[in-house]
């Protein structure tokens, strides 16, 4: 089954809302600290990248680059 581009868009937006909530709790980030964070991240730029697929893993898994680039600078390390 192919995913339309409006599928793809919610599971994005799903994941993205839900980073922002793991920010907000793990982090004490207010809502709009943590939406500029992950918005300028380089997680959130893979995540937009259909070509990694990314929005098809948990937001558990996502979360962990971010938290990654968080703490180190580097999503990779």
């Amino acid at each position: 089954m192919t995913l339309t581009e409006g599928q793809i868009e919610i599971m994005k937006e799903d994941i993205s809302a839900k980073l922002i909530c793991l920010l907000m709790q793990n982090w004490h980030f207010s809502q709009q600290e943590a939406v500029d964070i992950l918005y300028n991240s380089d997680t959130f730029n893979r995540l937009q990248d259909e070509q990694t697929g990314l929005f098809y893993q948990s937001a558990g898994y996502v979360y962990s680059y971010l938290q990654q680039e968080l703490t180190t600078g580097d999503y990779r390390r």
